[in-house]
């Protein structure tokens, strides 16, 4: 694999509450807490120079075994920017304006199956897309089937002209499993997809956000699956 020369500081951001599926970044997934499986895999990956911790949980983090050192940053988040209603936009912006780094690398603890070698693939390109043009990248699911809107009426495709759907054009769903972007392209557009991004197609079997208390069993499920193919 190409080595990476831009430093690429990860942002992780962690919160002590969820909604939906309590305290779920702290809750055991498939034999440790669910935070530790995206962070161990950032930690192993040799062109992240940091990894960036944004949290209201730091006692809870701590209390996990999770401490401060040359390549952990827990930062506390400002009271103005907790709360379930506030952009993660808002707290991108906070890492990046007092964390200089040539890239960011942002992902979510959530996303317990993204892989190693998903993240190295995701930073070369970024790295390659910049040379053609692009700004950040993030990544997508692609998706070839039948869909409709609100009132039955067929969106992309004709019902009198039935073709096979790995034929249909395809569409991209942002998964929320990873981005990558600069300062620059992210204070162009306050975002941190900029104005001309990448999407990066990433592995079905990765790419699995737990949203819901039915997302927490499915994820589980595939992640015992997953693994056990792994090992063979």
């Amino acid at each position: 694999m190409t080595k990476i020369k831009k430093k690429v500081v990860a942002l992780l951001p962690m919160k002590a509450n969820s909604q939906r599926v309590k305290g779920k970044n702290f809750k055991n997934f498939n034999g440790k807490p669910l935070f530790k499986w995206v962070l161990d895999t950032l930690l192993s990956i040799d062109c992240i120079s940091k990894v960036v911790i944004n949290t209201d949980a730091r006692n809870i983090i701590m209390n996990n075994g999770i401490i401060e050192n040359n390549k952990i940053i827990i930062r506390d988040r400002p009271t103005e920017i907790c709360g379930d209603s506030v952009s993660m936009n808002r707290i991108i912006k906070n890492d990046i304006d007092n964390i200089e780094a040539d890239a960011y690398l942002m992902t979510h603890t959530t996303n317990p199956l993204i892989q190693k070698e998903t993240i190295e693939k995701a930073i070369t390109s970024y790295n390659n897309k910049l040379e053609l043009g692009y700004d950040s990248l993030f990544s997508v699911n692609k998706i070839q089937t039948r869909f409709y809107d609100i009132n039955c009426k067929p969106i992309n495709h004709d019902l009198n002209n039935l073709i096979q759907t790995q034929d249909l054009e395809p569409w991209f769903e942002e998964n929320s499993n990873l981005y990558i972007f600069s300062k620059n392209s992210f204070n162009l557009t306050n975002n941190r997809i900029g104005k001309n991004p990448h999407m990066f197609i990433s592995d079905p079997l990765e790419s699995y956000d737990i949203d819901e208390p039915s997302d927490w069993e499915l994820a589980e499920l595939r992640a015992k699956n997953f693994y056990n193919m792994k090992s063979k």
